[in-house]
């Protein structure tokens, strides 16, 4: 996040375009608003970005990608499903949340969580300090 709007950044290799869907309550089946990425303006190598204006903390977001889907080369891109974010900081739940229904065939948005923005300037980090571990330690 930054003051004035937040940019999104997401990388994928072998996706042909990107969506970056906007709700307005975690129980929506329909985004707010749609935003579709230019592969010329949003895209630069394998990541996909845009900074969107005047977003706050609280506001849920998902992504649909368009692209191959030919599992025998690891592709299975599905344009009706919603996707989290991989590097969100939160997520919503919605109250009809299924599993199971989130990955029947067809559109997912009412079932699927959402990524949700949050600030993290705020956070009260207490007496938190980063573990002095050698890196050949860390799994």
């Amino acid at each position: 996040m930054y003051p004035g709007g937040v940019n999104f950044s997401l990388y994928s290799k072998n996706s042909m375009a990107l969506e970056l869907l906007l709700f307005d309550d975690v129980d929506d089946s329909k985004p707010a608003r749609v935003i579709k990425l230019d592969p010329q303006l949003n895209r630069t190598f394998h990541y996909w970005h845009v900074f969107v204006p005047g977003l706050k903390p609280g506001q849920m977001y998902a992504y649909r990608a368009y692209g191959p889907f030919d599992p025998k080369r690891g592709h299975r891109f599905d344009s009706q499903k919603v996707l989290l974010d991989p590097y969100g900081r939160g997520v919503a739940i919605p109250t009809n949340y299924s599993r199971e229904a989130a990955s029947r065939p067809g559109d997912n948005a009412s079932f699927a969580m959402k990524s949700v923005l949050a600030d993290l300037s705020n956070y009260d980090w207490e007496d938190d300090a980063p573990l002095h571990h050698p890196f050949s330690q860390t799994i």
